[in-house]
């Protein structure tokens, strides 16, 4: 018997993955929940495994009395004698306990249950402490079935799920199928722990290119940023430390190889790997490739910037439903707004003509102009625009006339911007009215066929027709 359970429990370690150790203490702790079921008393009960013997033994402790008074908890010296003929009064002796004849089916099958139950939640505490250090890795693992849309996929040891928001839109999976996933999150749970995996998260291409291109792994190339729409497109900017690397070139790899293993991963996803530049302008003018960036301005206190590109590469610049400017500015972190080479000369036109001397903005003192004008605030826009931080660093303004002159300023110019609006409103109505004004209306065409002259016709012999009874049109 006693090789049975030796064997069993060497089975359920192996199977589950569990120290031998740990099945026998789960053992003892399953016998003592049953023994507490047959017991009113079991404070001096314990299970012990006996490894030399191979041999699970109960263990009631008692203490050697001359008179009985707990039956539970002692032992009289003539009893403790028969069993140990070297016991004394006073003495503690064990008492060893057959538990299959002393147990009944009912806390036989209590311990079983037990039993089970303590190695399931070891084994899933196990599982849960092999993975929760695995966060933010890459695994790979087999489909096991899709429920409900969200894709359970075998890991090996343990059981992962790829939620629907986790998966890139379009994609199908079947049973049997190897999928890779960047390991997101692993959660405890009462049916055990949840090895949340995800297809879209940026790690998930970072871990990719770092599995394909050794300068990554290596830290030689860095990806610096990612900005992604999965399934779609996705931009990655990519810097080498080593000046003799090319970081697009190795990422691209030979022929595109590398790269080409990565989109056909990412179910044909589109990447674009732009060289990463810690200057501002240069990094947004390579996040906009392949479209060539004529001028830009920058807008340091809103993070924004303005591009103008060529006119017959603006569709282009901007990208289909605005994807490629989307991704430029997640990518630099920039609010970045693309405008035709012709809009931005218009635009820059216009600024001009609107553009006010500081020294016309009433109310203003002769010194405070002066000062302004010295630092580089010679326009009303200019001021408008400027930050309260900006000007409390020109001597002599402080943060209340600063806040008062940057106020005044844009009152100024939203005046001045109404007042233009209105005057392009007019303007487009007269010509409008123009345009509306050169409409054909009934009275100036013919009726029918027999009216119309051409060269052949005798212009001489030709009446002009009757318009008299003809409705006037509504316009």
């Amino acid at each position: 018997m006693a090789f049975d359970m030796i064997e069993a429990m060497t089975l359920i370690a192996r199977e589950k993955n569990i120290e031998f150790d740990a099945v026998v203490e789960t053992l003892e702790e399953s016998l003592l929940a049953a023994a507490k079921k047959k017991y009113d008393y079991t404070d001096n009960i314990s299970f012990k495994f006996d490894r030399k013997n191979n041999e699970l033994l109960m263990i009631a402790t008692k203490k050697v009395v001359k008179e009985v008074a707990d039956k539970n908890m002692e032992i009289s010296l003539k009893d403790a004698q028969e069993i140990d003929p070297e016991a004394e009064l006073d003495d503690e002796i064990d008492i060893y306990i057959d538990y299959e004849a002393e147990f009944g089916r009912n806390a036989i099958m209590t311990a079983k249950q037990i039993l089970i139950q303590k190695v399931r939640e070891a084994e899933r505490n196990r599982i849960y402490d092999e993975y929760i250090d695995k966060v933010g890795t890459l695994v790979s693992g087999v489909v096991q079935q899709i429920d409900k849309g969200n894709v359970i996929v075998n890991l090996g040891r343990g059981e992962g799920v790829l939620p629907i928001k986790e998966q890139i839109p379009r994609e199908k999976f079947r049973q049997g199928d190897r999928i890779r996933a960047y390991i997101l999150d692993v959660q405890q749970s009462l049916k055990g722990p949840q090895i949340i995996l995800s297809r879209v998260n940026n790690e998930f291409l970072k871990a990719l290119f770092s599995l394909e291109v050794p300068e990554i792994y290596e830290k030689v190339i860095e990806i610096k940023a990612i900005a992604r729409e999965p399934g779609e497109r996705a931009k990655i900017a990519v810097y080498s430390s080593d000046d003799r690397i090319d970081p697009v070139g190795a990422c691209v790899g030979i022929k595109g190889v590398r790269v080409q293993s990565i989109v056909r991963e990412l179910n044909n996803e589109r990447i674009d790997i732009v060289p990463y530049a810690s200057n501002s302008e240069i990094f947004v003018t390579r996040s906009l490739a392949p479209a060539k960036v004529i001028h830009i301005d920058v807008f340091e206190d809103e993070q924004k910037m303005t591009v103008a590109v060529e006119d017959e590469k603006l569709s282009l610049a901007i990208g289909k439903n605005g994807q490629n400017a989307r991704l430029a500015s997640k990518l630099t972190g920039w609010k970045v707004n693309i405008i035709s080479e012709s809009e931005y000369d218009e635009a820059k036109k216009h600024e001009a003509e609107m553009l006010v001397p500081v020294v016309q903005l009433e109310g203003v003192g002769t010194k405070i102009q002066e000062r302004l004008i010295e630092a580089d605030i010679s326009s009303v826009q200019r001021l408008a625009s400027s930050s309260v931080e900006t000007l409390i660093k020109i001597e002599g303004l402080g943060k209340k006339t600063a806040e008062a002159l940057i106020e005044k300023a844009k009152k100024f110019v939203d005046e001045l911007e109404e007042k233009y609006r209105q005057k392009e409103k007019q303007k487009a109505k007269e010509e409008g009215h123009d345009k509306q004004s050169e409409k054909l209306k009934e009275e100036d065409v013919f009726v029918d066929d027999k009216d119309y002259v051409t060269e052949e016709d005798e212009i001489q012999q030709v009446t002009a027709p009757d318009f008299e009874d003809l409705e006037e049109d509504d316009d």
